[in-house]
Order: C-alpha cells, then sequence, then structure tokens
C-alpha cells in the first residue's frame, strides 16, 4: 500500500485509460511527471469494463494500469466503479431503473441509472466492489479506495414502487407507530391521516400541493438510503483492505442539495469534495470560498481532499466560457486556503467523444504544447512547493450555521415565497465577511459553538431546540449571535412554533413577529438612516431590543427592521430584511468590531485572505482576484514565487501567494 502524499499538496484527477488505445498510456505518464502529478483516482466509470456480461471479470487492463502507476510513484484512489451500471445489468434487470415523479422511467444512456432502493443493483454492486477489494488490496500503489461517484447526482430522488416499499420500512423505523407518523405529518389536515401502512406512498406528482413533512421525511430517506449502500460497500472493502482510506466524493457546490452530508461525513476516513464554478451565480468565486469553508465543516476543521474540480470550462452549463489566464491557479488556491490538501481534477486527458468531451481537462485536447497545460504544469510545481502547509487548519472566529434540512424544508410547498432560496442570506453575509477579510467557518447547528466570537444564523426556517439553546448560550457566553429573517419558525417536523415568530429564538432576540411581509422579485423597501431592504420584511415588535433601523416605507412604515439586544457579554442582532450590501457591509463591521475580532490582513475589496496554521508555523494566503496589483505588510517567504518577501509584500494582479510568515 501507498502512503497518500503528504509531502506536498497532492494533485492529480481523475484518469481514464481506457478511453484510449495502450499506446497512449505511455505518453499519459511522461506527461503526469511532467505536470508534477502525484495521485489519479482511476477506475470511476469501468464497470462496463471490468465486467462486460454477469460474473465475467476482465481485470488485465487494470492490473496494468495500476502496476505502470506504481512504478512511477503515482498514488491511486482506486473507485469500486459502481456509480454507473453497464449497458447488459439494466437489460437483464429493467427493474433496477429509476422512475420520476410522473411516473415516467428513467432508461439507460447516460449515467447513474438505478434504483437507490434496488437490492438487485447493490447485490450486483457489492459483488464487484467484494472483486475488487480481493485483487487490489494490496497492490503497491493502491493508497485510498473510492466509493461510487457523486452519489445522487442524477437519480434522487426515485418514486418508483421498490422505493415506496423502502420508503414504508423506513418510516417504521422512524416512527414506530402510525399515530407517531400522523401526528409527525400533521395529516388531521386535508383528511391525510393513516390508517395503514402500506397505504402511504412517495410523495409522487398529485392533485395539489402535497405534505410538507411528508416531502421533507422523502428527502431524508434518500440521503439515508445512499448513506447505507455507501456504507455496505465500505464494508465490503474492509473485509479486504482494512488499513486503506475510503472516501466518495460529496458534491458541495449550489444547486446540489440532494444529501445530507453532515450525517455522511462522519464515515469518511477523509471527507472529499467536487466543485466547479457556477458561472451564472452573481459571485461565482464568492460561492466557491464559501462552499470550502461548508466541506470544512464537515471535516470538522480538519483538511479535506478537492477531488474534482476544472482546469478551464465544463460542459453542463447554458454558456461554458474558459477561465481567464491565471484562474485556474486563483480557483485551486482558494481551496487549499479553506483547508485543502490534495487538488484533484476530472479530468486527466480531454476525452475525444461522450457527454464531456467539452469538459476541460489537465490535457487539453490542444495536447502539451498549449497555454492551459502549461498552465497545469506551473500549478503542479506549486503544489509541490506548498507540502509544509499539509495538515495545518485555518482559523476562522466565526461560526455560520448550515443545515440541509432547514434547506430542504424552505424549498418545500406552500411556502410564503417561492422566491425565497435557503442560500442568499448564507452566501451574503459570508461574501461580505470574506470582503472584509473575515473567515468563516460553515457548520452545522449542532456543532460546538464555544470558540467563536460571532455565530451566525442564516434562514434556520427549521431548528431542533437542542439546537436554538445552543446558540442562546453562545450569546450568553459572549457571542454575537447574528440571526435572519425566517429563522427559527419551524421544529424539525416542520411544525410551526406557536406564539410569534421568530419562534424558537424570540427570547433570545426580545423580537416578536406577528406577520410575514416577502418581498416580490425585484421589490425592496427603504430603511430609515439610508439603504434598503430585500427578499423579505416583517411586522416585528420589540421586547426589551433596541431598534438600529425601521422601514422607512411602505405598510411596515416605522417598524423594525435591525435590532440589537443586549445577552450578557454577547449580544443578539435580527435582520428581518436583507439589507443591500453597503448597508450590511456596515452592520457587520460594527458587529466584527464589537465581537473583538481582528481581519487576517488589511486588504482591497476583491483580495481574498486567510490564515491556516499548525504547531510548527503560519502561512497567509492572499489571492488577488481584482485587475490591480496589491500591497500589503507580510514578511516572509512566499511558496508561490518561491522567494522571500516583505515587509511590504505586492501580490500581481490576478495571481496569489501563500506567506511562510517569519
Amino acid at each position: 500500500m501507498r502512503q497518500w502524499p503528504d509531502d506536498r499538496v497532492a494533485f492529480g484527477g481523475d484518469y481514464n485509460p481506457e478511453q484510449w488505445p495502450r499506446e497512449v498510456w505511455a505518453d499519459d505518464l511522461r506527461l503526469m511527471e511532467a505536470a508534477g502529478v502525484s495521485f489519479v483516482t482511476l477506475g470511476v466509470f469501468s464497470w462496463s469494463w471490468l465486467e462486460p456480461s454477469k460474473g465475467e471479470y476482465v481485470f488485465d487492463w487494470l492490473d496494468e494500469v495500476m502496476d505502470r502507476l506504481g512504478e512511477h510513484g503515482i498514488a491511486v484512489d482506486l473507485a469500486t466503479a459502481t456509480a454507473t451500471p453497464p449497458p447488459w445489468l439494466s437489460a437483464a434487470y429493467p427493474e433496477i431503473l429509476p422512475v420520476d415523479r410522473e411516473g415516467r422511467t428513467l432508461w439507460p444512456g447516460s449515467r447513474q441509472a438505478w434504483c437507490p432502493s434496488s437490492p438487485v443493483y447493490r447485490d450486483l454492486a457489492l459483488a464487484l466492489t467484494d472483486r475488487m477489494a480481493e485483487r487490489y488490496h494490496e497492490h503497491p500503489a493502491l493508497a485510498m479506495w473510492h466509493v461510487s461517484n457523486e452519489y445522487a447526482c442524477h437519480n434522487l430522488p426515485c418514486y418508483c414502487d421498490t422505493c415506496a416499499e423502502a420508503f414504508r420500512r423506513w418510516l417504521e423505523r422512524r416512527y414506530a407507530t402510525l399515530d407517531a407518523l400522523n401526528e409527525a405529518w400533521g395529516t388531521a389536515f386535508w383528511s391525510q391521516r393513516y390508517t395503514d401502512w402500506a397505504d402511504v406512498l412517495p410523495p409522487r406528482i398529485t392533485t395539489t400541493f402535497g405534505n410538507p413533512t411528508h416531502e421533507l421525511d422523502y428527502h431524508r430517506f434518500g440521503s439515508d438510503t445512499l448513506l447505507d449502500f455507501f456504507l455496505a460497500e465500505k464494508e465490503v472493502i474492509r473485509r479486504h483492505s482494512p488499513d486503506v482510506p475510503v472516501t466518495t466524493n460529496f458534491m458541495t457546490l449550489s444547486g446540489f442539495r440532494l444529501l445530507d452530508y453532515h450525517d455522511w461525513a462522519p464515515h469518511q476516513d477523509v471527507v472529499s469534495t467536487d466543485h466547479y464554478v457556477v458561472d451564472a451565480l452573481p459571485h461565482p468565486r464568492a460561492e466557491l470560498s464559501f462552499h470550502g469553508d461548508l466541506t470544512r465543516g464537515l471535516a470538522g476543521g480538519a483538511p479535506w481532499m478537492l477531488m474534482e474540480h476544472s482546469t478551464s470550462a465544463v460542459n453542463w452549463q447554458p454558456v461554458n466560457p474558459a477561465k481567464r489566464p491565471g484562474d485556474t491557479l486563483l480557483d485551486s488556491l482558494t481551496h487549499v486556503a479553506r483547508g485543502a490538501d490534495t487538488l484533484g481534477f476530472f479530468q486527466w486527458r480531454q476525452s475525444r467523444a461522450g457527454s464531456e468531451k467539452f469538459h476541460s481537462a489537465l490535457v487539453p485536447h490542444a495536447g502539451e504544447d498549449s497555454d492551459r497545460f502549461r498552465e497545469v504544469c506551473a500549478l503542479g510545481a506549486v503544489a509541490g512547493r506548498l507540502g509544509e502547509v499539509v495538515g495545518s487548519r485555518v482559523e476562522a472566529e466565526v461560526a455560520l450555521l448550515w443545515d440541509y434540512e432547514a434547506e430542504w424544508a424552505v424549498a418545500g410547498p406552500c411556502m410564503p415565497s417561492a422566491a425565497l432560496d435557503y442560500v442568499t442570506a448564507a452566501h451574503t453575509v459570508h461574501r461580505l465577511l470574506r470582503d472584509r477579510g473575515v473567515t468563516c467557518d460553515v457548520v452545522h447547528p449542532d456543532a460546538d459553538l464555544s470558540g467563536y466570537r460571532v455565530v451566525v444564523v442564516p434562514t434556520l426556517y427549521l431548528v431542533s431546540d437542542e439546537a436554538a439553546a445552543s446558540v442562546a448560550a453562545a450569546a450568553e457566553a459572549g457571542a454575537h449571535v447574528v440571526v435572519t429573517y425566517f429563522s427559527g419558525i419551524a421544529d424539525p417536523d416542520d411544525h410551526v412554533r406557536l406564539g410569534g415568530y421568530p419562534g424558537a429564538f424570540r427570547e433570545l432576540l426580545g423580537v416578536r413577529v406577528e406577520e410575514l411581509f416577502p418581498l416580490r422579485v425585484g421589490e425592496t423597501v427603504a430603511l430609515e438612516g439610508g439603504g434598503h431592504g430585500t427578499v423579505w420584511s416583517e411586522d416585528a415588535r420589540t421586547a426589551g431590543a433596541e431598534v438600529l433601523q425601521s422601514y422607512a416605507d411602505g405598510p411596515l412604515a416605522g417598524r423594525p427592521a435591525v435590532t440589537r439586544r443586549a445577552v450578557g457579554p454577547g449580544a443578539a442582532w435580527y435582520l428581518g430584511t436583507l439589507p443591500d450590501d453597503a448597508t450590511l457591509g456596515r452592520l457587520l463591521d460594527r458587529i466584527v468590531a464589537e465581537a473583538g475580532i481582528t481581519p487576517v490582513a488589511a486588504v482591497p475589496t476583491g483580495v481574498e485572505v486567510t490564515r491556516r496554521r499548525s504547531a510548527t508555523g503560519s502561512w497567509l494566503f492572499v489571492l488577488n482576484h481584482t485587475d490591480d496589483d496589491c500591497t500589503l505588510q507580510v514578511t516572509g517567504h512566499d511558496l508561490v514565487a518561491g522567494a522571500d518577501v516583505g515587509p511590504v509584500t505586492t501580490v500581481p494582479a490576478r495571481t496569489a501567494a501563500v506567506v511562510r510568515e517569519a
């Protein structure tokens, strides 16, 4: 077994040699050496090559590739190849195919065409995993196991009869009795009361709005079902290969909301994720930083793996622009600045055919004589120089709470505004703090909050009593708690907390909201003292809180919009609307100052800074996303440039520095 590369930031990506004739393989190894590749993920979509017909296993080609990689000192993250079935499998067992909400079968011809609850698919996948683990557990190139790939990317939720049966079993385990189910789902409404477990179905398409808790539980069921599948494959691997780390690649990026990674993360030997720049977002690079912090939160603050990102364009957006020169370095170091110790890409060599042929790769269609490959080689050299950072942790004094169950519930039927998006407040506050050089840990509401000076609670619509008490305890211990609109409204069964909003946080905030006034798309409301609110407004009354800003017009003129309540040595702040960036930025400046937080470094907007620290030193990451040079006060050795710097250091436009601080 090869150890995972720890003398450098591991650098590599998905390798699919089966797409290419054997004569290309030797060239691959030559170019990998030139680029500084230290690992590859192998076999992700290889099932049809490894098992061309049921029970017929062909491993000679994979043996050869594994041997060649081992001879060149390249570590292998070996996939179980169970992400997508070969055509023979779905032809022989059509019952494995997933079914959409409208009852349509999703046919083969793409990927992930399998039902998450299918026992047939599970048995065949575990059989392949067993053969793989038995054959390769002692291979000298093997450094990690990679189970399946991007779970739920295309086949969840499934609404087939197999899932209906599995859902009923899941509900029986969760609730034990139909009385408990009926209470949790509020089935007294609309004559939905169940008297037989067999009558319960998935939330398929129906006449009008579905039951919100029914839909919320189906999200939970889907996440739990695939987690159980992952654990079954992991158990098979462990029988043969007990000492090799096991992971699967999450998808912590905007738009993917199907799995509760807080449940999944404790079962990973190392947390890994895929992340791509979503060009259509208003602030795509800020989103990149947010989800790096989220992945670190899933890892409990420990370093994590970036399993996939792109050197340039992807293939799945309506328009797929190429990255500007410098963006490959900046995007990669954004992840390292947020805690990644591995930089992986999809994929090694850009495909000639198939759906992803225009998805960029480490080796582009233009080949090695291209600016993109030269940029890749330069990044590989930087990754080699960053070895001393490996194992260090990111420093953060702000916790931002993030909960997938709250996200699912906010997206449920019949909410006050279909335009309300769970991510908006979280991304906005995180982006504005990032612009100010303040780093956030993005963590679950059940996380230990005792070490943070500021705790942000954005749109935490659904929250448990225990999590609400933890937030209040943080304020009482001296933290500044910032709660945004539409938080604390419902309990984990999605039942509204009565007595006035914001429910679970009403006493802490000293605010009681009688009625919600969501704003229409594009609508704003003026705030006294300047600025305007967006997205949301509320008819609030204070009960011990100081009013910082009120609404200046509209039906709520004179009502509180932003409040503050002293809580022991801490404070509880409430935003009943989402102020514009300038107004919210000034408020965050005050909160950060009152909390005693000092920015990582004094830099202009558009320059991103974080600090990683270990017992042996600290490293300042400076990512200049602007078109102007940036000057700051720091002395040390810049690992990107390979040169000593300071006491005044200039980071050129659209480049980065990682300074080992003196």
